[in-house]
């Protein structure tokens, strides 16, 4: 049997650019569609419990609340940075205030959120 927490570690600190050729494997390989893989991934294994209280937030939903004045750079770091086409990442900077990626660690969340700043973009982590 597979040891399922080196798995999850793994799939923890994947880069951008290696999620996005994950989902081009599960696509290709296995017939799984990426947002299906994404979802399923992104929501993790059903807690047994109540997680009340205050705990340190450890997944953060990335907010792309708008494509700033320089909007086609933002539409080509969202492109880079999530590995979807040129069509998807313009409609996606075009329906902004969208989440454009959810459940994603703290450091690939801020790393995302700076590349995306630096572009020109409004964004916010949740």
């Amino acid at each position: 049997m597979a040891d399922l927490k080196a798995i999850a570690d793994q799939l923890v600190n994947l880069s951008v650019k290696e999620v996005s050729e994950l989902a081009d494997i599960l696509k290709d390989e296995h017939g799984i569609e990426p947002a299906a893989a994404a979802v399923a991934v992104a929501a993790g294994p059903a807690s047994g419990g109540d997680a009340g209280g205050e705990e340190a937030k450890t997944e953060f939903d990335i907010v792309l609340n708008s494509g700033g004045a320089a909007k086609l750079k933002v539409v080509k770091e969202v492109k880079q940075l999530l590995g979807i086409g040129l069509k998807e990442a313009k409609d996606l900077v075009d329906s902004a205030p969208s989440t454009i990626k959810e459940g994603v660690a703290k450091e690939e969340a801020e790393s995302i959120k700076a590349a995306l700043t630096e572009a020109g973009a409004d964004v916010e982590l949740k």
